[in-house]
C-alpha cells in the first residue's frame, strides 16, 4: 500500500467537506455483530529491513514442495524471458484503455493474442479480457443461449465430469436468469461422459451442450462423438477446453464435420505462475457467425487515411459493458497482463514448443502412474484415455495419505472425495514438464511408507483384537 503522508489538520479538512466528525462515521452502516472489534495480538510496527527479513522467513518455512496436484491451475515451466518482459512498466501497470485508439501497443498485443488463440483453437474469432475459465464457461452458456436461434429452451446440458468449481461458478451466474443446467453423468468405467445417458436427451430442446477436452478426471472425451449429437439436436456446442492440450490433440474447431461453435477455458497453462491460486484469465473462442454474441474486446487490424496501419476495437466499444441492458457481458476485470504473458509466453514457444511441452507431460503422467501403481495397492481408477492427470484408486482415505505426503514436501494431488464421494478413494495426480524421473520416485517412496505404516497399523489392531 502507498505512504499518504496526510497531517491531522488534512483529516479535519476532508471530514469537514463531507459533514461527518470522524472518520469511524463513514462505516456507520456496517452492523455491530459483522465488526472484528479491537485486533489482538498484533505486535508493534516494524521498519522496512525487518518485515523483508520476517517474511522471508515465512516463505523459507513454507519450503518448495513438489507439485503433483492440477485440477484445473498446473505447475508449468515458464522460460525466464515470460515474466521479465511482461514486468517492464509499459506492460506490468497498463489497464483498460478508456481512449482505445490511442493504445495502439496495447491494442495490437491484444490482436497477436487473438491470433494466435484462433490459430491454437482452430476457430474464427477471438476475445480478450474474462476473468477466468469458470466465469468464461459460464459466459459462453449466457451467449449459447442468446445465440441458439434454433432452441426455445434455456437449458444447458453440463457433463459431471466438468470441473466442480466451475460447474459451481456457473450455476451462481446464470441461474437468476432462469437458465437450467441439466447434468449428464460419466460412464464408470471409462471416466468418460456417458453417450447412452446423453442419448436418452435426445429429442429434447437444449441451448447447448457443454464438451471438456480432457474432462475433470483427465480423461479424453469422444468429442467428435459429442459434437455431431449437439449439432444433430439444434444444439450449440461448447468447448472447455486445456489450452495446452490443444497444441496435440485436434483443435475445437475440428471436432466432428463442422467443428464445435464456441471454445472456452482458463489460460493459466500459457505463462501463469501458480501463484496461490491467481490472477490467472479466461479466454472465448467461436465461429464467425456468433462473433456479435461474444462478450469481452475484440480488436481488429485496419489502415488510417495515411494508408498506415493501425489497430481498433472492433463491433463494441468498452463501455457498452457499463451499459446493463444492452451488453452481452458485465465483465469488465482487466486480465491484460496475464494476457500479455500469455502472448509473450506462446510467441516464445512457437507450435513446436507447445507440442513439446504437451507430449513431456504426458509421458510424465504415465511414469508417475507406473511407478504408484507398482507399489500394488493402487491401480487407475477409469480405462479411458489420459492427457496429463490420472484418477487413482488407494487403499486408505486420501486425506491421510496427503496430510504424510504434505509433511514431507509432497503435494501429492487432490482428494476427490468432497466431488465425487461416489468413487471412493480417489486421488487425482497430475505431473507436468517440471517434474523428473528423480521427484516422482521421491513421491513413491513417501507414499510406500504411508502405505507401510498403514498395514503395521492394522496388523497391530488386529493383534490386540
Amino acid at each position: 500500500m502507498p505512504f499518504i503522508p496526510h497531517t491531522n489538520e488534512e483529516l479535519r479538512q476532508m471530514l469537514d467537506v463531507i459533514g461527518v466528525d470522524n472518520i469511524e462515521q463513514l462505516f456507520d452502516e456496517i452492523p455491530e455483530e459483522l465488526r472484528c472489534g479491537e485486533l489482538r495480538g498484533l505486535g508493534s510496527g516494524l521498519w522496512e529491513q525487518k518485515i523483508t527479513r520476517l517474511m522471508q522467513d515465512k516463505a523459507r518455512e513454507d519450503g518448495q514442495p513438489l507439485c503433483f496436484i492440477g485440477a484445473g491451475a498446473y505447475d508449468h515451466h515458464i522460460p525466464a524471458a515470460v515474466w521479465q518482459l511482461a514486468s517492464r512498466g509499459e506492460y506490468y501497470t497498463a489497464y483498460t484503455p478508456y481512449q482505445a485508439e490511442a493504445s495502439q501497443g496495447t491494442l495490437q498485443l491484444l490482436y497477436e493474442y487473438q491470433s494466435m488463440m484462433t490459430e491454437l483453437m482452430a476457430m474464427d474469432v477471438s476475445n480478450a479480457s474474462l476473468y477466468d475459465g469458470a466465469s468464461a464457461l459460464a459466459e459462453a452458456v449466457l451467449m449459447a443461449v442468446r445465440a441458439n436461434r434454433k432452441s426455445k429452451s434455456r437449458r444447458i446440458l453440463m457433463p459431471a465430469s466438468v470441473h466442480p468449481h466451475y460447474r459451481a461458478t456457473v450455476r451462481t451466474l446464470v441461474k437468476n436468469q432462469g437458465i437450467e443446467l441439466v447434468e449428464i453423468p460419466y460412464d464408470p468405467g471409462t471416466g468418460q461422459t456417458d453417450l447412452h445417458a446423453l442419448a436418452q436427451q435426445t429429442g429434447q430442446d437444449f441451448a447447448a451442450l457443454v464438451i471438456p477436452q480432457p474432462n475433470f478426471f483427465g480423461i479424453l472425451e469422444d468429442v467428435d462423438a459429442l459434437t455431431e449429437w449437439a449439432r444433430v439436436n439444434s444444439a450449440l456446442s461448447i468447448a472447455l477446453v486445456n489450452p495446452l492440450a490443444m497444441a496435440v490433440l485436434s483443435p475445437p474447431g475440428e471436432w466432428s464435420e463442422q467443428g464445435a461453435d464456441i471454445c472456452c477455458g482458463d489460460g493459466q497453462p500459457l505463462g501463469a505462475p501458480l501463484s496461490s491460486g491467481g490472477p490467472y484469465f479466461g479466454f472465448l473462442c467461436s465461429k464467425q457467425k456468433l462473433v456479435r454474441q461474444m462478450p469481452g474486446r475484440i480488436i481488429g487490424r485496419t489502415v488510417d487515411l495515411d494508408g498506415k496501419e493501425g489497430f481498433a476495437l472492433t463491433l463494441q466499444a468498452r463501455e457498452q459493458h457499463i451499459r446493463r441492458s444492452k451488453a452481452t457481458s458485465n465483465i469488465c476485470t482487466n486480465q491484460g497482463l496475464m494476457v500479455t504473458t500469455a502472448t509473450i509466453h506462446m510467441s516464445l514457444m512457437g507450435a513446436d514448443g507447445l507440442a513439446s511441452v504437451a507430449a513431456s507431460c504426458h509421458d510424465n503422467l504415465l511414469l508417475l502412474v507406473e511407478k504408484l501403481t507398482s507399489l500394488g495397492e493402487i491401480e487407475p481408477l477409469f480405462s479411458g484415455p489420459v492427457f496429463h492427470e490420472s484418477v487413482l484408486r488407494l487403499p486408505l482415505e486420501p486425506k491421510r495419505a496427503l496430510r504424510t505426503l504434505a509433511a514431507h514436501n509432497i503435494l501429492g494431488g487432490y482428494d476427490l472425495a468432497a466431488h465425487y464421494p461416489e468413487l471412493g478413494n480417489a486421488l487425482l495426480v497430475c505431473a507436468t514438464e517440471s517434474r523428473n524421473e528423480a521427484d516422482m520416485e521421491k513421491y513413491r517412496r513417501k507414499l510406500e511408507q504411508v502405505l507401510t505404516s498403514r498395514q503395521g497399523a492394522c496388523a497391530t489392531m488386529t493383534k490386540f483384537d
